[in-house]
């Protein structure tokens, strides 16, 4: 399976077009947050990425709400809002979860949420057959992968971590740390991805049975 990973646009043109030119080479889109600048200009972004042709799944970033986004996307039906919740496409199980997590500090417009109220969304079993594989997008980083901003210090979500060495999926997507943009980590042997908002591409196969 192809995919194309990005996160981060922020209202910017030049990168929705990138994004479009390289959907058309992949199978499945996945966009891990923040395609508002401080909660303007959504419905920009939306609009431009709508010419995305193929299934797309997107988790809300710090720069929108997930009403914001759900409502922005209302009628595309190829898209698939994601927050504490799954989808299947293709066979292929997606769950994502939004936000910046843990709260951002000093930040009054940014959209969070605590380590905690992350646990209660992510307590739900992801899957009914435990060795089946599934993708987890997530806006913000693992604690301690991708994760560092100037000075060297981690500010990715211990929840996030923890939820990702339990469950084992097949490759983890996310965004929000502009410094680590377009670099793939991993955790255990689980690849991790911070795709920025260039459009990152990426194969992976998954066990669907």
């Amino acid at each position: 399976m192809r995919y194309l990973l990005f996160s981060d646009i922020h209202c910017d043109r030049a990168s929705c077009k990138s994004i479009i030119r390289k959907a058309e080479n992949a199978d499945i889109a996945i966009g891990a947050g923040d395609y508002a600048l401080f909660r303007k200009d959504l419905k920009m972004s939306i609009d431009l990425l709508s010419e995305i042709e193929i299934p797309t799944v997107l988790v809300p970033g710090n720069h929108e709400t997930l009403s914001e986004l759900t409502y922005a996307c209302n009628g595309l039906d190829n898209f698939h809002v994601l927050h504490g919740n799954s989808v299947e496409i293709n066979g292929v199980i997606f769950m994502g979860i939004g936000y910046a997590i843990p709260i951002t500090p000093f930040v009054p417009w940014s959209v969070d949420l605590s380590e905690e109220d992350a646990r209660k969304f992510l307590s739900k079993p992801v899957l009914s057959k435990p060795d089946r594989g599934f993708v987890f997008i997530a806006h913000s980083p693992p604690f301690g992968c991708l994760d560092r901003i100037h000075g060297n210090q981690n500010i990715g979500s211990k929840t996030i971590r923890a939820f990702i060495e339990k469950s084992n999926p097949s490759f983890v997507v996310c965004g929000h740390i502009h410094e680590m943009w377009n670099r793939k980590s991993h955790i255990k042997s689980i690849p991790v991805i911070n795709c920025g908002p260039q459009g990152y591409e990426f194969k992976n196969v998954i066990n669907c049975n």
